[in-house]
């Protein structure tokens, strides 16, 4: 599956723990990530500094569904169901 133009979601909704260009103390849930473009599109992606958490999370029908907005409800659904208690 290819991402969704102007999507987005999975640099959004989940925290990230490492450094990001731009945000070396990782991201929380629900920020957009620094390395978003104006078409919500990874400027890092295939760059080795992009955070190995973001190569592992792949584009599915499961997480993207049929919308933006799907994805961030999927996405910060798991978000909060691995969040450490």
């Amino acid at each position: 599956m290819e991402c969704r133009a102007r999507c987005g979601a999975c640099c959004t909704a989940p925290s990230i723990s490492s450094p990001i260009p731009g945000m070396p103390s990782g991201k929380p849930a629900g920020v957009r990530c620094a390395q978003l473009d104006e078409h919500e599109r990874c400027r890092i992606f295939g760059d080795p500094a992009r955070p190995a958490v973001c190569g592992s999370l792949a584009p599915s029908m499961d997480m993207c569904g049929d919308s933006r907005e799907h994805a961030m409800r999927w996405l910060t659904h798991l978000e909060r169901a691995t969040r450490p208690e």
